[in-house]
């Protein structure tokens, strides 16, 4: 109800606005060029990050406040939508209402702004997710044909993309202002990044969520070189990782509750490939075909468990939806790709490329 107050307040004049900050060009940039431009994070070469984000920021998030005005099935009146929604427009306005970045001083006060701006939209993701589900709570399960949700599939895979990048250029600019930046790393980039250290952390968090949920969890065997490294960004590899080992262990956990001997999870990595694969019983044929869609999920629906109060922060270990999705976007994003295979009745294995060279483009939707 409250989000519903807060659109019917919104003006004629800044959705006039929002259209036209809408219709303007993005400019993409690539991991490359992030490294180079933030190894050295000087006042000018502060300014100019704010002075670009200042102008691409709106821009961006212009783009994902209409669609999000305009979903098919009903999704935009959701309560979760109508929030984010209120996320964005609020977002877009600051921005819009700072002024003309002259200087350093400028400068400062516009990285704090878009700092909170970050924090604001921290949830967005989870808050979507709920909106979904919110959709599906509605439809007759029986009359659900994945494939004419096209649209839908469409429309998250644009925005949550979007979110990575938006995410991922107010973070960088923000963390070029540390005084004291952990060595090999340009903000978010870590240079000499280890794909084996990174899927290590990641495994143990993962266990802790198995563990929390199911009292205990199976063991993780890591293969791979820990002294090969590449420029890349640990934050999104950890999501990665995480998201794929954490399902991993739920399957493999459900398949051998009853059994003394269970089966590890094992994480392969090579130049550039990180194979996770299970003996979770895998994917039932049938439902391989979704697993990157947004309103399917082999676990259990969390909204029947968890008051819709509570879901800013979800705990649940799985059922959203959105994690195997989402992390093929994070994987995407800088010119990689994540496929899965499985065989149905053994397992399955998670195929994770990254690109290392970072050359490409952000692809904007």
């Amino acid at each position: 109800m409250a989000a519903k107050k807060a659109m019917e307040g919104i003006s004629k004049g800044l959705m006039e606005e929002v259209h036209k900050w809408g219709a303007m060009k993005q400019n993409g940039v690539s991991l490359r060029y992030m490294m180079e431009f933030g190894l050295r994070p000087t006042p000018r070469n502060l300014l100019i990050s704010a002075q670009f984000l200042h102008k691409e920021l709106p821009i961006r998030i212009a783009r994902r406040a209409i669609e999000l005005d305009s979903l098919p099935y009903g999704l935009s009146d959701k309560s979760a939508v109508l929030k984010v929604k209120n996320w964005y427009l609020e977002s877009f306005r600051e921005l819009r209402a700072f002024p003309h970045i002259k200087d350093n001083c400028d400068e400062l006060y516009f990285t704090e702004m878009i700092t909170k701006i970050k924090v604001r939209h921290n949830n967005v993701v989870p808050m979507m997710a709920l909106g979904v589900q919110q959709l599906k709570k509605d439809l007759n399960p029986k009359r659900i044909v994945y494939e004419d949700l096209d649209e839908i599939h469409g429309f998250l895979d644009r925005f949550y993309m979007s979110r990575i990048g938006i995410r991922m250029l107010i973070g960088q600019h923000v963390a070029l202002h540390d005084p004291n930046p952990a060595p090999d790393c340009v903000g978010y980039i870590h240079t000499k990044m280890s794909p084996v250290e990174v899927a290590r952390c990641a495994s143990e968090d993962a266990r802790s969520i198995c563990s929390r949920e199911y009292g205990t969890s199976p063991d993780i065997s890591i293969y791979g070189d820990p002294k090969f490294t590449f420029p890349y960004v640990p934050s999104h590899l950890h999501l990665m990782v995480f998201e794929l080992v954490k399902n991993s262990l739920r399957a493999v956990q459900e398949r051998f509750s009853n059994s003394d001997d269970v089966p590890p999870v094992r994480i392969i990595v090579a130049d550039g490939l990180e194979d996770i694969s299970d003996e979770g019983g895998g994917i039932p044929r049938s439902g391989l075909s979704r697993i990157f869609t947004y309103l399917y999920s082999t676990a259990k629906n969390p909204l029947s468990q968890q008051p819709e109060t509570d879901i800013e922060t979800p705990s649940n270990m799985a059922g959203y939806g959105y994690g195997i999705p989402v992390s093929r976007l994070y994987a995407r994003y800088f010119g990689g790709d994540l496929q899965i295979i499985s065989m149905e009745g053994y397992g399955t294995d998670a195929y994770l490329h990254l690109s290392r060279l970072g050359d490409s483009q952000e692809p904007l939707p």
